[in-house]
């Protein structure tokens, strides 16, 4: 068995369509520098509303990652 020795980095992501694509969003950006991403954690969900209506969702996730 191998081990493995994780950082993790907390990251917020945003939708207008929903609370999946927030968080889709937040992890496609930070696999644009961060490799090796292995788990991650919801911390905090919340929404900015307009006019009574949602506008878009902001989620924040905690990713960690195996170091090299």
């Amino acid at each position: 068995m191998s081990h493995h020795t994780y950082k993790h980095v907390e990251i917020t992501g945003s939708s207008e369509k929903g609370i999946e694509e927030a968080v889709q969003n937040a992890l496609a950006k930070a696999s644009e520098t961060i490799k090796h991403m292995r788990w991650l954690e919801v911390t905090d969900t919340r929404g900015h509303i307009e006019d009574g209506r949602v506008a878009h969702w902001q989620v924040t996730v905690k990713v960690g990652f195996t170091l090299e």
